[in-house]
C-alpha cells in the first residue's frame, strides 16, 4: 500500500463543508493510508471532481448491501482524509490512495446529489499521558505479542511496527484497527469511540477473543498432527504385523474375518439372490484394506445377511379351544370380535401355510384393547410377537430403510423387526396406521402397500439390503382409531374388524378381573388391604370416566390405589380390609367430574338431544332452539361445521314447507328470528348425523311441544322428509346408554348394524328405527296437553315460549361436553 506517514494538520486546517465519500467493507483511521478501489457511480462522479491532496470525508455504512445509502444510513462520526493519488484503472473504475488525518463529527447533510456534502466539525482529541493510560498500553502489546505467537495469520512485522510507533493509547487503538483482522462491525465500534483509553480498551477486547480463538485452533491442529502421526506408526506396526504372521503361518484379522463369513455361507442356506451377494461381499471384503471406510461397510451388510431369519421360523402350536380359552382369559366381551378371530385361525389351521388371507385392521376408540388383541393372537398361535406403531411416521425409510450409500444406513423397522425376534412369521402388528404423515421424504403408506398385500410381500425388497426378502409368512395385524384418514389403497388389503367400546357392565366385569388386580399389585397393595364394592366401581364408570375405552378408568382405579397406600403409610395397615364405598370417593379421588347430561331434566321446549361420533367413543350432545321478534332470519352458534349448517337449513326448510300439516302459522316465520346453538360453543362440531335432532328441536320450538328428555335422536334428513343412515350407530347406541337415555331414534337402513350390541344395552334402550322425519317426530315430542295424542299434530296457534318464567333448562348450566366430544359428528 505504499509507504506509510502521519500527516500533521490542525483541526483549523480542515474546511467546514467536506465532500463526503461512502464506504461498504473499509474503514480508515487517522494516521494510516488507506489504498481502495471505487466503482459506485455515485463516487465517481466524486473522485472525478477532485484534484490531488484535496481533503475528503470518509464515512461508513451501517448496512454494507445497501447499493445508495441515504445519510441515515451512514455512521455520525468519520475521517478526514487527504486525496495522496488517483489512478484511472478503467472508465467505471478508480483507485485511491488515502491519507487519514482526523476525526469529525457530521452536523449535517448539505447535499446528496450528484455527491455527498456535509457540513462537519472537526475533533481534536488529546491523548492522555498518566500512569494507567500507560500500563493499559503496555498490556495491549503484550496481548499483541501473545496473539503474534497464537494466530499464524498476524505476522510478527505488525508487531515491530506497532511498537516503533507509539503515541498513545487512542492512537495505538487506530493502529490495531487498522493492522490486525477485525471485523468491519468492530471497527466501526472503535471508530465512533472518542475517548481514547475506552478505545482501546475496546480493542483489546477483541484481540483477547482471537487470542482465545487462536489458541483453540491451535490446539486443534496439534492434535490433527498427533492424530496424523499416531496413524502411520499404527499402519508401519500392522504391515510388521502382517509380515510377522505370514512369516508364522497365522491368520490376520481381516483373514480371519472373511474365512469366518465363509464357513457362515456354508452353513447358513440362504436363498440363491442372497448367497451370490454375500459371495460377492466376501470376495470385496478380501481385497479391502482393514483402514478403508468401505471395510466397515461391507463388515455391517453382511452381519445383516447372516443374522436375517431367511429360513428361521416358528411351528404354530394352533388348537381352536386354546385360543378361544386364551381370548376369554385376556379379553372380556368383545364377542363378535373374537368370533372373527377364531374364524380367521380356523382357515389358517385349515389350509396351513398356503393360505393368503386378509391383513385384519382392529379399529376403534382408545382403549378398546386392540394391540392386547393382537399379543392374544400371537399367544394362540405359539408365534413371536413384534410390535411397531407408524403413529406421525413421515420417512419412507422408515419402512423400506436407506441405500447402502448414505452414511449411516440401515434397514427398514420391518426387517430390524424380524432380525430381533429371530423368525420369519412371526405376528407383526402395526399400530396406529391411521396416523400416517407424508412430506418431502416419501409416503410411507405407499411404501407399506407392499408389505400388506400378500400378492407382493413373497418378495418385498429392503433399500439397504436390495435383496427380496419374503413376508408372506408373517402373520399382519394393524390397529387404528378410525378409517377415514387411512389411504383407500391401503385401506383396501385390510379387512376392518371394529371394536365399538365397553357398556358400563362390561367395564365393571373387567375392573374385577383384570384392572383391580394389576393396579392392586403395582401399588405393592393386595386384597386383604383393600376391598372396593360394586356401586363405588360403577360410581368411578359412570362419575369419573365417560371414555368407550378403559384407560381413564385404569387412571382412577391406579389414582385410588395410590389414596388407599398412602394412608397405610401414614397409619398403618388396620387388622380388615379398608372398605370403599361410594362415600369414600370424593375423599379419595376428589369430587366427580362427569355427570349424567340427562339426569334430573324434565321435557323442554326447544330442546333435543343428539348423538355424536367421535374417535374416542360416541357422546350426546343438545341442540337448543330459541326465538325473539326478527324477520325470519336463521342465526347458528356453537362452532358448528358446515355441514351441520346445511342440516339446519334443510331441517327449517322441511318445516316451512309443511307448515300447514304441522299447524305453524306462515306469518311466525316471517315475525320470529330463529337462533339454533349447540353447547360448548369453544369446541368445532361438525357431521351429517344431527339433522334429524334439529328439526326436532324447531318443530318443538314452532309448535310449544317439548321434546322427550329421555329420547335421542341421530340421522340425517332430507326436504323430502326421508332420513338418511349415518355411521358410528354403535358407539352412539352405547354413549346413550352411558348418559341413561332410554328411547334412540336412528335410521332404519342401519337397523342391522345393531345386531351386535350388549344383550345389555339392547334391554335398557327402546331402539326405534324410522323412515321418515315425521315418524321421528311422533316418537319424539310430547303433547302439548292432554288431550293432544303423538299422531296428531297440535292444532291452533303456535304459542311463544315463556319469557318471564325460568324453566330446568334456563336454571341449570350447559354442561360441556367431556374431551371426547371433541372430534365431529358422525
Amino acid at each position: 500500500m505504499g509507504e506509510r506517514r502521519v500527516v500533521e494538520i490542525l483541526p483549523c486546517d480542515i474546511p467546514t463543508e467536506i465532500p463526503i465519500l461512502p464506504l461498504a467493507s473499509t474503514v480508515v483511521f487517522p494516521s494510516t493510508v488507506v489504498s481502495l478501489q471505487v466503482v459506485r457511480e455515485k463516487n465517481l462522479n466524486l473522485i472525478r471532481q477532485l484534484a490531488v491532496d484535496d481533503i475528503i470525508g470518509i464515512v461508513v455504512q451501517k448496512e454494507s448491501t445497501v447499493e445508495i445509502p441515504p445519510p441515515s444510513e451512514l455512521t455520525e462520526m468519520g475521517v478526514a482524509a487527504r486525496l495522496a493519488n488517483r489512478i484511472n484503472l478503467t472508465p467505471t473504475t478508480v483507485q485511491l490512495i488515502l491519507i487519514g488525518i482526523i476525526r469529525f463529527r457530521v452536523d449535517a447533510y448539505l447535499q446528496t446529489h450528484p455527491f455527498l456534502r456535509a457540513r462537519v466539525s472537526c475533533l481534536e482529541i488529546h491523548e492522555p499521558d498518566d500512569a494507567s493510560s500507560t500500563q493499559l498500553v503496555q498490556e495491549s502489546v503484550r496481548k499483541l505479542e501473545t496473539l503474534v505467537e497464537v494466530d499464524p495469520r498476524v505476522p510478527e512485522e505488525t508487531l515491530n511496527l506497532i511498537r516503533n510507533n507509539l503515541q498513545g493509547p487512542g492512537h495505538l487503538a487506530d493502529q490495531l484497527s487498522e493492522y490486525l483482522n477485525f471485523q468491519v462491525r468492530q471497527k466501526i465500534e472503535i471508530l465512533q469511540c472518542v475517548n481514547p483509553l475506552e478505545r482501546l480498551q475496546i480493542a483489546n477486547g477483541i484481540m483477547s477473543r482471537q487470542i482465545a480463538f487462536g489458541q483453540v485452533a491451535r490446539e486443534i491442529q496439534e492434535e490433527t498432527h498427533d492424530e496424523i502421526n499416531r496413524s502411520q506408526r499404527e499402519f508401519i506396526l500392522r504391515e510388521q504385523l502382517k509380515t510377522i504372521r505370514k512369516e508364522l503361518g497365522e491368520e490376520s484379522a481381516q483373514e480371519y474375518r472373511v474365512n469366518q463369513f465363509r464357513r457362515r455361507l456354508e452353513q447358513k442356506k440362504l436363498p440363491p439372490t442372497a448367497c451370490a451377494e454375500a459371495e460377492k461381499e466376501i470376495g470385496r471384503l478380501e481385497i479391502l484394506s482393514p483402514a478403508s471406510p468401505e471395510c466397515g461397510v461391507v463388515l455391517t451388510y453382511l452381519d445383516w445377511i447372516f443374522n436375517l431369519p431367511w429360513n428361521q421360523s416358528t411351528k404354530d402350536t394352533l388348537n381352536i379351544q386354546r385360543a378361544r380359552k386364551i381370548l376369554n382369559q385376556n379379553h372380556y366381551g368383545l364377542a363378535n370380535v373374537k368370533n372373527r378371530i377364531i374364524e380367521f385361525l380356523s382357515v389358517r389351521e385349515l389350509r396351513g401355510e398356503r393360505q393368503k388371507g386378509p391383513i385384519l385392521c382392529l379399529y376403534g376408540p382408545p382403549g378398546t384393547g386392540k394391540s392386547s388383541l393382537g399379543r392374544s393372537i400371537a399367544e394362540a398361535l405359539g408365534r413371536k410377537f413384534i410390535r411397531m406403531s407408524v403413529g406421525g411416521m413421515r420417512d419412507e425409510a422408515e419402512v423400506r430403510g436407506h441405500r447402502r450409500t448414505y452414511v449411516g444406513a440401515l434397514p427398514g423397522k420391518i426387517l430390524q423387526g424380524l432380525r430381533r425376534v429371530g423368525s420369519n412369521n412371526p405376528l407383526f402388528i402395526i399400530d396406529e396406521i391411521d396416523k400416517l404423515g407424508r412430506d418431502f421424504r416419501g409416503d410411507p403408506a405407499s411404501a407399506l402397500l407392499e408389505v400388506l398385500d400378500p400378492e407382493q410381500n413373497g418378495s418385498f425388497t429392503d433399500l439397504y439390503l436390495d435383496l427380496p426378502f419374503d413376508l408372506s409368512r408373517v402373520m399382519f395385524v394393524t390397529t387404528a382409531n378410525q378409517l377415514d384418514t387411512i389411504p383407500e389403497a391401503l385401506l383396501d388389503r385390510m379387512e376392518p374388524i371394529h371394536l365399538p367400546g365397553y357398556t358400563p357392565e362390561q367395564k365393571l366385569e373387567i375392573s374385577r378381573r383384570f384392572l383391580l388386580p394389576n393396579q392392586l399389585e403395582a401399588a405393592g397393595l393386595d386384597s386383604k388391604d383393600m376391598v372396593i364394592t360394586k356401586q363405588a366401581l360403577l360410581d368411578i364408570i359412570c362419575k369419573y370416566t365417560r371414555d368407550a375405552g378403559l384407560r381413564r378408568l385404569e387412571r382412577r382405579l391406579a389414582a385410588l390405589c395410590r389414596s388407599v397406600a398412602r394412608e397405610i403409610v401414614e397409619r398403618g395397615r388396620a387388622d380388615r380390609p379398608r372398605r370403599i364405598n361410594p362415600q369414600a370417593l370424593a375423599r379419595l379421588l376428589g369430587p366427580p367430574t362427569n355427570f349424567p347430561e340427562t339426569a334430573e331434566i324434565a321435557d323442554e321446549i326447544g330442546i333435543a338431544t343428539a348423538l355424536a361420533w367421535t374417535p374416542a367413543g360416541g357422546e350426546i350432545l343438545f341442540i337448543e332452539a330459541t326465538r325473539m321478534k326478527g324477520h325470519g332470519g336463521l342465526n347458528l352458534t356453537g362452532q358448528i361445521g358446515e355441514v351441520m349448517r346445511e342440516s339446519a337449513q334443510a331441517a327449517l326448510s322441511y318445516i316451512r314447507a309443511r307448515a300447514e300439516q304441522f299447524k305453524i302459522a306462515e306469518a311466525d316465520f316471517e315475525r320470529w328470528d330463529i337462533h339454533v346453538h349447540v353447547p360448548a360453543g369453544a369446541i368445532p362440531k361438525d357431521g351429517p348425523s344431527a339433522g334429524l335432532a334439529i328439526a326436532a328441536a324447531l318443530v318443538s320450538l314452532m309448535t310449544g311441544r317439548p321434546v322427550r328428555h329421555t329420547v335421542a335422536l341421530t340421522g340425517e334428513i332430507t326436504l323430502r322428509g326421508r332420513v338418511l343412515p349415518i355411521g358410528g350407530i354403535q358407539e352412539k347406541a352405547m354413549a346413550a346408554g352411558r348418559a341413561g337415555i332410554g328411547r334412540v331414534i336412528f335410521p332404519r337402513m342401519n337397523e342391522m348394524e345393531l345386531v351386535d350390541l350388549p344383550p345389555s344395552l339392547r334391554k335398557q334402550l327402546e331402539l326405534k328405527p324410522v323412515r321418515r322425519v315425521s315418524e321421528a317426530l311422533k316418537l319424539a315430542l310430547a303433547p302439548r296437553s292432554r288431550k293432544e295424542t303423538l299422531d296428531l299434530p297440535p292444532t291452533g296457534p303456535s304459542p311463544v315460549p315463556p319469557q318471564g318464567r325460568k324453566t330446568n333448562a334456563a336454571r341449570r348450566t350447559h354442561r360441556q361436553p367431556t374431551a371426547a366430544a371433541r372430534g365431529r359428528q358422525d
